[in-house]
């Protein structure tokens, strides 16, 4: 990985943060707690991957079309969550595997 890498990898989370900054205050607040969760949760690729940025693209699609943020997903985040993951790999997974060998 480069500089260039680096550089461009900034450039893309900024403007994904601005995206989740431009939700209303309650899209906001699951998100973060969605963000938190996966991140202790540990999908494989999702600092790379296309798991935070579909979530914003769902939440602005809730947001055009006048839904609450627990309307689309329901009241467990944590379960909506783990629906989202249930077929990638974690690095729990990825753990388990090496003990297993």
């Amino acid at each position: 990985m480069g500089i260039q890498d680096i550089i461009e990898g900034k450039k893309q989370w900024r403007a994904h943060v601005a995206r989740v900054k431009a939700l209303p205050p309650d899209y906001q607040i699951v998100y973060k707690e969605m963000q938190k969760y996966l991140f202790k949760v540990g999908p494989v690729d999702l600092a790379d991957g296309p798991l935070l940025p579909g979530i914003v693209d769902f939440f602005e699609e809730g947001v055009a079309s006048g839904k609450g943020v627990l309307a689309l997903i329901g009241e467990d985040v944590a379960a909506f969550c783990d629906e989202l993951i249930k077929d990638t790999p974690t690095h729990a997974d990825l753990y388990q595997e090496s003990l297993g060998k």
